[in-house]
């Protein structure tokens, strides 16, 4: 009896994993997800969520929960003996139309991962915990995983593998792909969560010491626990045990009624800087930590990992619904040297805090991710895909609109959901997005009009009345604006360039080839 061949299995269900497992999960595919520890993990470690992986976690349905679990980051304190100076790290800004979520939001990494897990089990789906890769297989219809559980190796077959297992991934090592960067083996920190007395929770405290080596100590939300950071001299081997962590943070503030009780986790950290030669071998995809590692500064690790995975989620639904299978290999292509450019501002925001420099603790607009784009990507290589404040690659702003009987809404939450979006700005705009043929399979269509006068559209139309839309979208005259799933434009074109919007769509979907339902009744399911 031959083996049954599931769509998708992902390896690792830290924060990338599980977003990949959640999105694909809602667009109905056939998946599972493996971890080799027992549970989820229990640490604070990457702590900082940006505002562009907030509008993400929103569409996914997750944000309620992160929401719920953290909180706006508090002032720096600095303690130069007597004297406690503030700083503020990131500035508190106000919503604004085209960005929802202006501010780094502060969440130990351990309710990160259980907001996602939740939303995963509300999909029906459970991360299989205590299993764990140990072959990998792989030829032209599908890919093979050898994993251990229970004392027993069982085998999955998959269309796809997408490894989303760390920084010491078993996939990437299985396929044999090149990890090249640096491992600063001299400079290391231990990190504890750990309830703590004597010391305030609003501010994180930071003390500095000669050559980088400070103490610091970051209050997690909803709850006792501070989130500790020991920089250690050169060569010192660390002891990890209570007394000796309370011994050591004494020798350094010296204030004894600061002290640490329950050490609920622990770690050395060494820093990692390093990028995976490739994303993808065949059936096979890295992402997240597994193709790139991070310094701890300015909190992009984990949020590159979340978005590597809402790029490839929506190019795997289509391509198993019957796309084009180079469309795949645009993860890597956009994906890569937006890691390689975060790679280097973390780098060098680490380096900088070594040396006391301001600028490398201050958080802002590099670090949001919002600005983050693939104009020059494969999937964004028409030149007239332009408005004069966004091209096709960029993200597309929200907007504050007005539904047609009269209530405010957000242009993002149309958005919401596996499908695409299209925007007709204008009455010729309109005609040409309803004339627009769309394919059964695959991710559908979501159409809107906005400020239409059209007999035909203008009961269904939106209307702009403060004007965000069209500033955001710098469009002044009939547009129509196509929208990935993950929320990037796919294209620009005004009425007249039809065939210039009809060859983006004939790029991002499947051919009529798999538009009829196969015989499991799963439509346009490509053989």
């Amino acid at each position: 009896m031959s083996t049954k061949i599931i769509d998708v299995l992902i390896v690792g269900a830290g924060p990338t994993g599980t977003t990949l497992a959640i999105d694909l999960a809602r667009r109905g595919l056939d998946i599972r997800i493996i971890d080799k520890a027992n549970t989820s993990f229990p640490g604070s470690r990457a702590k900082g969520l940006q505002p562009r992986t907030l509008e993400v976690l929103q569409d996914l349905g997750a944000l309620d929960d992160v929401l719920a679990g953290g909180s706006d980051y508090p002032l720096l304190g600095f303690h130069l003996g007597p004297l406690t100076i503030p700083w503020r790290m990131i500035a508190r800004k106000p919503r604004r139309p085209d960005i929802p979520f202006p501010s780094t939001w502060l969440i130990p990494q351990f309710r990160t991962d259980a907001a996602l897990h939740a939303r995963l089990e509300a999909l029906g789906r459970d991360v299989e915990f205590g299993s764990e890769l140990t072959g990998l297989a792989q030829d032209a219809q599908s890919a093979t995983a050898s994993v251990s559980a229970d004392g027993e190796t069982r085998e999955i077959a998959a269309r796809y593998i997408v490894g989303a297992d760390g920084g010491g991934s078993a996939v990437r090592r299985k396929l044999d792909i090149g990890f090249e960067g640096s491992t600063h083996e001299d400079d290391r920190m231990i990190i504890v969560d750990a309830v703590t007395s004597g010391l305030s929770r609003n501010r994180w405290h930071i003390w500095p010491g000669r050559a980088g080596r400070f103490v610091g100590a970051c209050p997690l939300p909803h709850g006792e626990l501070f989130q500790w950071m020991i920089r250690l001299p050169p060569d010192e081997e660390p002891e990890l045990d209570l007394a000796a962590i309370n011994r050591r943070v004494q020798a350094r503030i010296g204030n004894p009624n600061i002290v640490l009780h329950d050490i609920q986790w622990k770690s050395v950290f060494r820093p990692n800087i390093r990028l995976a030669e490739h994303y993808r071998r065949g059936r096979v995809f890295l992402a997240g930590d597994a193709a790139h590692v991070h310094p701890p500064a300015g909190a992009q690790g984990l949020n590159t990992g979340i978005q590597d995975a809402y790029n490839l989620g929506w190019k795997l639904g289509q391509v198993l619904a019957g796309a084009d299978e180079g469309l795949l290999d645009s993860y890597e292509q956009e994906r890569r040297p937006i890691a390689a450019s975060v790679l280097s501002l973390s780098t060098k925001k680490y380096e900088g805090i070594a040396k006391l420099d301001p600028s490398s603790v201050r958080r802002g607009k590099d670090e949001s991710q919002l600005s983050l784009s693939y104009r020059d990507g494969p999937l964004a290589q028409d030149p007239a895909a332009r408005t004069p404040r966004l091209q096709a690659g960029d993200r597309a702003p929200d907007a504050d609109l007005v539904t047609p009987d009269g209530r405010p809404t957000r242009l993002y939450d149309a958005f919401a959901g596996p499908h695409f979006t299209a925007i007709a700005y204008g009455d010729d705009a309109a005609v040409v997005l309803e004339d627009l043929v769309w394919p059964v399979a695959g991710a559908g269509l979501q159409r809107i009009f906005i400020e239409v006068s059209h007999p035909r559209f203008a009961q269904d139309s939106f209307t702009d009345h403060a004007g965000t839309f069209r500033r955001a979208y710098g469009v002044a005259e009939d547009t129509v604006f196509l929208i990935r799933p993950d929320g990037y434009v796919g294209q620009i074109a005004p009425p007249a360039a039809r065939t210039r919007l009809e060859a983006a769509v004939a790029v991002l979907t499947p051919s009529s080839r798999s538009f009829a339902s196969d015989s499991t009744g799963n439509a346009g399911r490509a053989p």
